[in-house]
């Protein structure tokens, strides 16, 4: 993104800061690029948020202050409100992500307990103008979701994030510092994050350049070019990845049964994002927790494929971007002596489709948006 600008504006550009994931850096002229790690925020991303804020902090009335931002941002910019340390959103971002809590609670939470989110960074900007430039990695697009809405007007509590947070079992684990903003916020103590009607956002404007549904029509494109009858079968995919696995495995055992003889080749495309509820000691993401699981429903059905893979490039805490598996996948495993079922419980997926060598390795990408779905069947 900061490359793009970059060839658009060139030298009209007179400072920039960008923080990006580990690996995923570009070069760029006029803008310092910076590194961090994602999903789980570290020092080098409050670093990297002091100097945002700074910035943000020295923009005068009459500056243009163009807005970059990409799914992974709450992660990328941590920036703790007073009295809370990172350590402390460390441990609630692990524990919410290992309670497969959803990115809206998830980024709620962040929201109250952050000096940038949830529309603060437009405060410090005020009065400058700012333009917001989004790739969206969430569904349906919302502003106020997006790498936790720092320049939009957030409509969520400091009552909602405790509301979260006890929802998924974690309010008790919580460090004492967070406890103690949130009871503070709940009692009216703390302010929540600026309203949307706050004149703070009368000067930001918000423009999303790239989103789930771009990535399923350029797929959809590409399957019609090879011959394929293609049909989008939902951009909002969601809920726990096991589930969706065994959900898109009944669609195709049940197309699969139907598929005329004289057609051609299926390809029905799935985006959106799943989670996990990790109750397991193994090692995987989302997409090839969802793989897993889909093969495990499909065992024996040569003609059926799928495909489910990060549109960032990685899955999870994992080097792939996903996993590829078909109606062998489960045979192949067994003449190994791997029982697929056991991995699953394990939240194993991983190292089952490692064995395998099931894995899709593609590198970052450079965007994120959310992930893809790729179900192939064949009539034979």
């Amino acid at each position: 993104m900061a490359r793009a600008v970059e060839r658009r504006l060139g030298n009209r550009i007179d400072v920039g800061v960008v923080v990006t994931q580990y690996g995923y850096t570009e070069k760029c002229r006029h803008i310092e690029i910076l590194e961090a790690s994602h999903p789980v925020p570290d020092i080098a991303g409050l670093e990297a948020s002091r100097k945002i804020e700074k910035l943000a902090t020295n923009a005068r009335k009459e500056d243009l202050v163009i807005f970059l931002l990409s799914g992974g941002g709450s992660a990328l910019m941590p920036a703790p409100a007073p009295g809370i340390f990172l350590e402390d959103k460390q441990s609630a971002t692990n524990s919410l992500l290992r309670a497969g809590a959803p990115i809206e609670a998830l980024n709620c939470v962040r929201k109250h307990l952050s000096d940038l989110k949830g529309g603060n960074l437009a405060r410090k900007v005020f009065p400058a103008r700012m333009i917001v430039l989004l790739v969206s990695d969430v569904i349906g697009d919302p502003l106020d979701v997006i790498g936790s809405g720092p320049a939009v007007g957030d409509s969520s509590t400091f009552s909602q994030a405790k509301a979260y947070l006890l929802s998924y079992g974690v309010y008790c684990e919580m460090p004492e510092t967070i406890k103690k903003r949130i009871e503070a916020g709940c009692r009216g103590e703390i302010p929540d994050t600026p309203a949307p009607g706050d004149k703070i956002f009368r000067r930001v404007s918000h423009h999303v350049v790239a989103n789930n549904k771009v990535a399923l029509r350029a797929a959809y494109e590409k399957a019609k070019s090879k011959g394929y009858n293609v049909k989008v079968q939902t951009d909002s995919l969601h809920g726990e990845a096991k589930d969706a696995g065994r959900s898109i495995a009944e669609d195709a055992k049940g197309i699969s049964i139907n598929l005329p003889k004289k057609n051609l080749s299926q390809c029905l495309l799935y985006g959106g994002e799943t989670t996990v509820k990790v109750l397991g000691n193994g090692v995987g993401g989302r997409c090839q927790e969802l793989a897993l699981s889909f093969a495990i429903e499909i065992g024996g059905h040569e003609s059926i494929c799928l495909l489910a893979a990060g549109t960032d490039g990685r899955d999870g805490p994992t080097e792939a971007a996903g996993g590829i598996v078909d109606g062998r996948t489960v045979k192949r495993a067994q003449n190994q002596g791997l029982d697929p079922n056991a991995y699953l419980h394990d939240n194993n997926s991983h190292d089952f489709l490692r064995r395998l060598d099931s894995c899709v390795h593609t590198g970052p990408s450079g965007t994120n948006v959310m992930d893809l779905v790729i179900l192939l069947l064949n009539n034979g």
